[in-house]
């Protein structure tokens, strides 16, 4: 199941959102030149994700995984059919928001997190780091091809390739390999053997039983909750930001649109190390202390991409903003698991979404728009550093569980 998850990962979050900046100067150049109104674009697929995050998470522990997750397939085999046609910015947002938002919500880092916390328990950190360098991995490989794709066919064939991809590949790989729980098959929790005390139960092991319904208001009394909402959601305002205007930056600075995405490749080949890397820490230290060294990767990257215009110390910036990044998927799911157990894991993160949506959302706007009527992205990166400091202090009122919930 890790290596299904490492595969879907690989579409749903590095096809979209890893290539998005590659795609982005080309597509404000066809739609009027505003890089707002671009980055609008990804606000709009967040948007819809967040609302549909609550209804997916309860889907992904009631109904089979395999048919929440092929359903959002075929919904962004669909958008990316649709972006390849579209021909002004509001048939753009309707795509994104009506087909990527979904699709990227019911087969991307959710659903495939709930995949790998029903396979796994004392090996979850390990096992969530894994599945997640897949988005990682196709950071490394598709800034390169996007670039090449735009270069030679158009920003628009680009699309019309991972169309095809998602619907002819991804689409039969979740359909025929994804199984919800090991329980279904006769096993346990990290590939143990069922206990004799299940063998009376076996036939009922294909009924998977949803857990109580649960609400945000009753989520956000809980103290852990709110400290995990808040700094993930910090994090995530700067990632999502720094990463979507990487290569615009770097095109600014003169480099050609190849040199820009071969920084984006080293920067997401480093997140294949720290998804790997961090996964395996959540199982041994305190969420405290991973966070922390997460947090300072990301904003030690982040000062040396801001403060130098030269290639190799930018690249050295984005090497270690990228091992920062790549802590966070795992460790998201990591603390989520740690601090309220596999049943509810899915309804957990699908409420969170929304919960983190009003910070998470603003970077990439915010970067638009300062650079729009500024002219520099100056001003939005010292606002982002800054950010860091307050999710440091937010991780470091989180209470560890006396004991991990199951």
């Amino acid at each position: 199941m890790v290596l299904v998850a490492f595969c879907i990962d690989f579409v749903a979050v590095g096809f979209f959102f890893y290539s998005y900046g590659v795609f982005f100067k080309a597509i404000a150049e066809d739609f009027g030149g505003s890089r707002l109104g671009v980055a609008i674009g990804l606000t709009v697929t967040n948007a819809v994700g967040a609302i549909a995050a609550p209804y997916v998470g309860r889907a992904l522990d009631k109904y089979p995984l395999r048919n929440v997750m092929g359903l959002g397939a075929i919904s962004m085999a669909l958008g990316f059919l649709g972006l390849s046609y579209v021909q002004n910015e509001l048939q753009f947002y309707l795509v994104l928001g009506l087909f990527i938002g979904f699709g990227a919500s019911s087969m991307g880092n959710l659903a495939t997190s709930k995949l790998v916390a029903n396979w796994f328990d004392k090996r979850r950190g390990t096992a969530l780091g894994i599945a997640a360098a897949g988005v990682s991995l196709s950071g490394v490989i598709m800034p390169y091809i996007s670039a090449e794709l735009i270069g030679n066919f158009g920003w628009r064939a680009g699309f019309l390739v991972y169309s095809a991809f998602t619907f002819f590949v991804v689409v039969p790989l979740i359909f025929r390999f994804v199984i919800s729980r090991p329980e279904d098959v006769g096993m346990r929790p990290d590939g143990a053997m069922p206990l004799l005390s299940d063998v009376d139960t076996s036939a009922h092991a294909n009924v998977q039983i949803a857990p109580p319904k649960m609400r945000l208001l009753e989520l956000f009394k809980q103290h852990n909750f709110r400290m995990i909402v808040l700094t993930f959601s910090l994090l995530f305002c700067c990632m999502s930001a720094t990463l979507t205007h990487m290569i615009p930056r770097l095109t600014d600075f003169g480099y050609s649109l190849v040199e820009a995405s071969l920084v984006m490749s080293v920067c997401a080949g480093f997140g294949v190390l720290g998804k790997l890397s961090f996964g395996w820490l959540s199982d041994r230290l305190s969420v405290r202390k991973v966070m922390a060294i997460v947090i300072f990767m990301q904003f030690s990257g982040q000062y040396l991409m801001f403060s130098s215009l030269d290639y190799l110390t930018f690249a050295i910036g984005a090497s270690m903003f990228g091992y920062g990044v790549g802590g966070v998927v795992p460790m998201h799911g990591a603390v989520v698991g740690k601090t309220f157990g596999r049943d509810r894991f899915g309804a957990v993160l699908g409420l969170m979404r929304p919960a983190m949506f009003p910070i998470q959302i603003l970077g990439v706007p915010f970067a638009g728009w300062i650079f729009d009527v500024t002219g520099s992205y100056d001003t939005a990166f010292q606002v982002f550093l800054g950010l860091y400091f307050l999710a440091a202090l937010a991780v470091s009122f989180y209470r560890q569980p006396s004991q991990t919930v199951t």
